[in-house]
């Protein structure tokens, strides 16, 4: 595949110049920024934050070495203490926070990288032992989900959540708000909402875990409203252009279900056309959700119904995301473990070159281990 030099075309994977398909190495202008390619660095969470949920200077080295990627999106970062679900994953609520990210976009923008902070809030997936003062974890509705929290005493069976009062929901979406003005301040390009993989807002969207049955539970409409409502808070933060937001219409993590995802979903991606989002990011059905039930929804049900931006994510390799760029039904594709262990992922698609293989048991926290000593093709060849 040939680096394609024509000049940044907008959404909807537009054809070339020369009138041909787009390729994963066509420029695209999303929103409001001008990307060199459409390989993205997908959220990836590694439990490697410091004290006080603080980046740290090995996390800006991470991150500067993936910064050829046309966007790179943070690993989810809580909006508030009692968003925290994992150890050692980072905030965005602090001064300290906001101090350690910034060395990280410094770091990237001297590479010339652009970088998204994902906004995070996980709901019921937490435990009383990572929630200030011990308190229960908030939902929409309290159901216990199946499974077991990561905490810092070891894995431990999740806890019937709180449900969260009416008067309460202004509380969160102040801090969503606050986060995006923190995000601002942090120096990063542009903000992505989490609405997906069982999280917060997942848990508003889907009639399996909401069965309130006030203005923000029941029917699809009163389902979408706080998710809705908390785009337009960021929204007055940043402009549209510099605003994603991702979901997981097929995903079962975190003993996640509804009864029609389709309808569900598609509701939510036609509501968010609205807003003219930078890009909506979309979680096709990985081998999991097809093992555990999931319906699987391909990201062409959406690009049907959606005339913006779209990224998609799925356990995507090179040719698999040429192929998805060049028909149009995706724009963009994030990269999740190709990322982790390829700093330089787009010069290897492009050249055809040979991928380090991804290392799970230094996945999740850790040192420079299986973090930033992944070599690049430069390094290789020395």
């Amino acid at each position: 595949m040939n680096h394609d030099s024509t000049k940044p075309t907008q959404g909807r994977g537009s054809a070339t110049d020369m009138g041909q398909a787009p390729s994963l190495f066509s420029p695209l202008t999303v929103g409001e920024l001008h990307l060199s390619n459409r390989l993205v660095m997908a959220p990836l969470t590694r439990n490697r934050a410091g004290s006080g949920f603080v980046p740290q200077d090995l996390n800006a080295e991470y991150y500067r070495q993936r910064a050829s990627a046309g966007l790179i999106i943070s690993e989810a970062t809580q909006i508030s203490p009692e968003g925290l679900g994992y150890p050692d994953t980072p905030g965005i609520y602090s001064a300290e926070q906001i101090a350690g990210w910034r060395r990280v976009t410094d770091a990237v923008h001297a590479e010339a990288g652009k970088m998204f902070l994902q906004l995070w809030h996980v709901g019921r997936i937490s435990h009383p032992s990572m929630q200030p003062g011990g308190q229960l974890p908030v939902a929409p509705s309290a159901i216990k989900p199946a499974g077991q929290a990561a905490t810092y005493e070891g894995p431990q069976d999740f806890v019937s959540p709180r449900a969260l009062r009416l008067d309460e929901l202004a509380r969160l979406r102040d801090q969503y708000r606050l986060a995006a003005q923190n995000a601002l301040a942090a120096g990063f390009d542009g903000v992505e909402i989490h609405g997906a993989n069982g999280y917060l807002l997942d848990q508003f969207l889907r009639d399996g875990t909401n069965r309130r049955t006030d203005a923000y539970g029941g029917s699809i409409e009163n389902r979408l409203r706080f998710p809705l409502e908390v785009v337009e808070s960021v929204l007055e933060v940043w402009p549209p252009g510099r605003v994603g937001i991702r979901l997981s219409p097929s995903g079962t993590m975190n003993d996640m279900h509804d009864s029609d995802p389709r309808a569900t979903f598609g509701a939510m991606v036609k509501a968010l056309e609205h807003y003219g989002l930078a890009y909506i990011h979309v979680m096709e059905a990985l081998e999991a959700d097809t093992r555990h039930g999931g319906t699987v929804i391909p990201v062409s049900y959406f690009r049907a119904i959606y005339k913006g931006t779209i990224m998609v994510n799925g356990e995507y390799d090179g040719p698999k995301a040429q192929k998805v760029v060049a028909s149009g039904d995706a724009d963009l594709v994030s990269f999740g473990r190709l990322f982790l262990a390829n700093p330089d992922l787009a010069e290897r698609l492009r050249t055809g070159a040979p991928l380090n293989v991804p290392d799970p048991k230094s996945f999740y926290g850790g040192g420079a281990k299986g973090y930033t000593d992944y070599p690049t093709l430069a390094q290789q060849q020395v």
